[in-house]
Parts: structure tokens; sequence; C-alpha cells
């Protein structure tokens, strides 16, 4: 190197260090003596991230305010490694700004078309060692996400200082966790007063208490997380009694191996209003792009799930899936669903070998079902997916059948170990061309951006179970399906243990209120036979959603939700707590007449209604005791009487 290039170095590297510096050092205010502080904005009537440091303790900290209140106190950042503490004794040594703008469309979810737009910060970090540490922050108009890099190996993560400290008043609405994510959610008036344990990393908390306002008006927050995969583990949140603190632990607090450099998963606050958290796609927006470069052969739609409708015993019998392949070509539906059993050998629980088609009669349903328009998805138990061989074995096997789908079962793990395996899992099934359900798994943390052969996922306590009520209907449109698909398999009407059981117009709006890329549909033939006005309402079901509305709703209680279809159609579904009432609608679908029929609970049946509503303007439907409503909208005009296609 010549002298004046080593000269020119010099300089050069001089000069990035006292910019650095003095960027660091700019946008600080100094909070009193004991701390630094520095905001960052997002886009025009996004929240602001206030992150600051301890100059006493170098603990760094970060809060969200919102429109002038708090919506998170400051916060405990950073995380402990095998080698080095990155919670305590930081110095700030640099901070840049970027903004993002990301269009992407998805297969599934509220809405097609999205927009990401975020400012990102980068706060560099070192310890006294000199050990680095960045902070990555984004803010939205919908919410605030932080996660952490390593540049360099410091040894296996131990636990993350991550915590999320809640104002004083907030409430909340919490789940419990366990493996499977499908746990109730129960309804505490205080954070605080929230029992001490563990909870899904999906709470949310209306952090404005209150305060006498509507619950569609308040402040909320829903702490979730995205990006996780197999270079980390799934987490949860931790609380002790009488505290409004929630911290994050990670799976069974095992340690995150790793072997270099390493950037953690977003931990996110989606906040805003309720419409804004419902209707937010923030966690897909953090994720990676699709990896998936032709995503044609993804074909989201609703499906006859058999396993309600016959159970083991009917996916073991190739005359039986064909009667049902049958009603769903009938009915419009897409797919068929064969669940567990398909491939034991009849009276044994012996597995078949996929690779010979003679011991199997799936090949046979597949050309039937083909034939007549219907596509079907098989589901399999995840051990069969574990060693590679095996793995490509089972999927290259149902691939060259014609099987469009896979639904793939009892994960019940959030560890590293098992987030590798979904990595290893969703590439193989991507290059198959397989779509998948996962069942018994973590829920999707923007797994359907990266993926988009994701459906759905279950992570709920879906129509099978016996323990769900009508609070538990009434909190999912806030908390799990806020975060992507869930498959809670709509429309048992047979099932004696649903908690909407007096309600078949309850039941029906399910299959819009809650979002599933593959709407499982679990009803018998006979028992939507039995109630024509909801089987003719499930044939106009269309195959995706293009917007999402929320148009009223209180956390827990009640939820009504506006779903429109490319056809400019909205589908409404509707759940209600309580006691039996008339509800008032807003129906915030835009300016003009609007033609709405309604299907609520009749002394005989389900009964159809038309209405003629202007955009802004209310609807009003009776709804019976833990029931709800379904509804179809479309523009009224001159001669039209039904919205049905």
């Amino acid at each position: 190197m010549s002298v004046q290039l080593r000269a020119r170095t010099i300089v050069l590297t001089l000069c990035s260090t006292l910019l650095a510096t003095a960027v660091a050092a700019l946008p600080a205010r100094a909070e009193g003596t004991a701390r630094a502080a520095w905001e960052v904005k997002g886009p025009h009537g996004s929240p602001t991230a206030v992150v600051a440091l301890d100059r006493s303790d170098g603990r760094p900290t970060l809060a969200v305010r919102r429109a002038g209140r708090t919506v998170l106190e400051p916060s405990p950042l950073g995380l402990v490694t095998e080698q080095t503490d990155f919670s305590r004794g930081l110095t700030l040594t640099g901070r840049s700004e970027r903004t993002i703008t990301e269009h992407y469309t998805s297969p599934t979810g509220k809405s097609r078309d999205r927009v990401a737009r975020m400012t990102e910060a980068r706060f560099r970090f070192r310890t006294a060692d000199g050990a680095r540490l960045d902070l990555v922050t984004r803010v939205a108009r919908d919410g605030v996400a932080y996660r952490y890099v390593l540049p360099q190996n410091h040894g296996n993560v131990l636990r993350e200082a991550s915590a999320f400290a809640l104002p004083t008043g907030a409430n909340a609405l919490l789940g419990g966790y366990r493996a499977d994510n499908e746990l109730r959610f129960t309804r505490y008036d205080s954070a605080a007063a929230a029992p001490a344990g563990a909870y899904m990393m999906q709470g949310l908390f209306r952090t404005d208490g209150g305060n006498g306002a509507a619950a569609d008006d308040g402040d909320y927050a829903l702490i979730a997380e995205s990006d996780v995969n197999g270079t980390y583990a799934g987490a949860h949140l931790t609380h002790i009694t009488d505290s409004s603190t929630y911290g994050l632990s990670l799976w069974n607090d095992e340690p995150i191996l790793t072997t270099g450099p390493l950037t953690t998963p977003w931990r996110a606050i989606v906040t805003g209003d309720l419409a804004t958290v419902t209707e937010s796609t923030f966690t897909d927006d953090l994720a990676p792009a699709s990896r998936v470069r032709d995503t044609s052969w993804i074909k989201p739609g609703p499906a006859l799930w058999t396993w309600l409708a016959g159970g083991k015993e009917a996916g073991q019998s190739l005359a039986a899936q064909e009667k049902y392949v049958d009603y769903a070509a009938e009915r419009g539906w897409r797919y068929e669903v064969v669940d567990a059993g398909w491939y034991f050998k009849t009276g044994e629980w012996e597995v078949i070998d996929p690779r010979w088609q003679t011991d199997s009669w799936m090949p046979e349903l597949v050309r039937y079902a083909a034939a007549k328009g219907v596509g079907i998805h098989v589901w399999l138990h995840y051990s069969l997916l574990t060693d590679p061989v095996e793995r490509e074995k089972w999927l290259s096997t149902l691939a060259g059948w014609g099987v469009k789908g896979v639904k793939i079962d009892f994960m019940d793990s959030e560890s590293q170990e098992r987030m590798r395996w979904y990595d290893d899992v969703l590439e193989s099934t991507a290059r198959h061309h397989l779509m998948v359900n996962f069942h018994g798994s973590t829920i999707p943390k923007g797994i359907q951006r990266t993926w988009p052969q994701v459906m759905s996922m279950e992570g709920v306590g879906g129509e099978e179970k016996r323990n769900n009520t009508a609070e538990q209907l009434a909190s999912l449109p806030f908390t799990r399906n806020v975060i992507g698909s869930m498959d809670f398999t709509p429309g048992a009407f047979h099932r004696p243990y649903r908690p909407n059981v007096a309600s078949d117009a309850g039941e029906l709006g399910l299959s819009v209120l809650y979002e599933s890329g593959i709407q499982n549909l679990s009803g018998t033939p006979e028992s939507y036979d039995a109630r024509p006005e909801a089987r003719r309402y499930l044939e106009q079901l269309p195959a995706r959603w293009e917007e999402t509305r929320l148009l009223t709703g209180d956390p827990g209680r009640s939820a009504v939700l506006a779903r429109r279809a490319a056809d400019g159609r909205w589908f409404i579904g509707g759940t209600f707590t309580g006691a039996a009432r008339t509800v008032d609608v807003p129906l915030r679908l835009g300016a003009g007449r609007w033609l709405v029929e309604t299907l609520t609970d009749g002394p005989s049946g389900l009964l159809r209604e038309t209405h003629v509503v202007r955009g802004g303007g209310t609807l009003t439907v009776p709804v019976v005791a833990d029931g709800g409503f379904a509804a179809l909208a479309c523009r009224a005009r001159e001669g039209r009487t039904t919205c049905e296609n």
C-alpha cells in the first residue's frame, strides 16, 4: 500500500469514527441526568419508539408512545450469552436510519396486496470489553419491532433480557402457554392481576385501561414475534404476580446454539386502535420475502374436512372418501382433506411404504377427485418426515400421485431443533409443489410470507376440541388470527360440544370471522343438507380474501369482521357472548347503498332476510344467547334482490 493510500485510509477511518459518534450523539436527548434517549419515528400516524440507555449502568430500554399516550413503558432490552452479558454495561457507538418500502402479495391472509412502509434504525452498542451488539428497530403505522444482531459469535445464547412493561391500569387478554398453543384466552381487568406463569406470545393488552371509552376506540398492544427459524427457538411471555411487566422466555430455557454471527427473531408490538391491530399484517411485513419464486401452484380455497364427519374409519375407506369428493364437487369446494388413518393397513397400525402404489388406494382417490375438479390433501404424522431420506420418499411419492397438499401434525415443540425441522420441511414441500397445513404446531409468525405454500396452521383449540367457550370464540379474532391463518375448522353443526350450539347462524359466521387459506369445513354432508341456507352460504365462499375490516368488537365479548372477495362482495361474520339481544353493527364498507342478506337464528332454523343500508349506516341484527350471525353484502341496484352469484 502506498504512503498516500495509507494516509487516505487512516483519514477515512477517523472520519467514519467521528461521524458515527456524531450520529449517535446528535439525536440524543437527556432525560434528567439518568439516561440518554433516541426517538424512532415511522410514517405519518405511526407510534414512536424511544430507545434509551441508562447512564449509570448501561442498561438499554425501549418505550412506545402513540398519539401522546404510553403504549409501553421503558422496557428492558438485551441478551446474555455464554461469554458476554449484553443487557448492561453498554455504550452507544453509532446509529443509522433508513426507510423501508416493500410491496408484496399473499395468497392467504387478510388481504392480497400488501405495502409495508417502515423506518428502521440500527443502534450499535459495545460492552466495556469491546463486544458488539446491534439493536435493530422498525416503526410502522401499525407497530414497533426490534431484534438483536451479534456480528460475531459470543457463545450460545442463554437468555434474553427482553420484557414488555405495560402501563399501570392496562388490562389483558391472555392464553396460558403450551407447546401446541391450544389453550383458551382469559380476560383480566388488570394486566398485573393475571396469575404468575407462562403465556402465549400473542397477548393483547388494552393500554389505556378503558377510561370509559368504547372498546373499538381504545389503545391496544398485541405482543408477538416474527421471522422465527432454525437459528433460534420460539418464545413465550412470562409473568410474576402483581407486576405489569411481562418477560420473555425461550423454549424450556434451553440455550440457543450458535456457530457464528446471529440475528434473533423480531419482538413485535402491534399497536393502534382495535381496528388497526385486528387488520394488521405487521408480523408478515417484518418477515423475509418469499423464497418461492413460482407460486402459480399455490391455490387457497374451501375444503371438506372429513375427520369430524367420519373419523378414522372414513379415512380408511376409499368408498367413503369418494362420496365426500362428490359432495365437495357439488358444493364447488376446491379440496377434500383425508385425515389420519389413510396410510395404515386395514385393521392394523402398520404404515404402508409410500413407494409402493399398489399398497394404497390414495392414487385412485386422487384420480377420481381430479376428474371432478377436486384436489386432495392428506394427513401425515410429522415423525414420517424427520429423516431426510424418508421425507423425500414420502413427499415425492405424494406429489407423483397428484396430491395437492399435506396436513402435518403433532410437532408439539418450539425448540430450536424443531424450528430447524420446519425450515427443512418447508423447503422440501415447496420443491414438490405441496401446500401445507401444520397442526399441533407453532403459530405462523411471518412464515406465510416467506413460505407462501403454508395455507394454515392450527396453534388453536379448534372445533374438534370440547373445551371452547363463547368467550374464546370472541377472543381469537383479536389474538391468534391477527398473527396469521388459523385452522379452527368451523362448520361442525352436528357437534354437541360447540359453545354456540344454540346458534347455527353464529357457527356459520365463523367461516368468515376466522381466516384460513384452506378453510376446512368440518360438518357432515347430512348436517349441511339439513341447513340449506347454511349450505347455500358456504357454497358462496371465495378462495381468498382481498381486504379485511373490523366492523365492531370487544375482545373476549364480541367480534364482527367483514372480508371482501375479488368480485367486490363483502362476507360478514359475527359472534357475541351473553344474553340474547339486538345488536347494531356499523356498515363500514364504503359510501353508497348496500344490499345486505343476513342469516340469523329463527324459531325453525336459519332465517335469511334482505336489507338495504347506506355505507356508514347501521345494520341491526338479532342474536341469540352466545350466538352470532352471517351476512353477505353487495352493491344495491335496481332489480337486484340477492347477492348470490
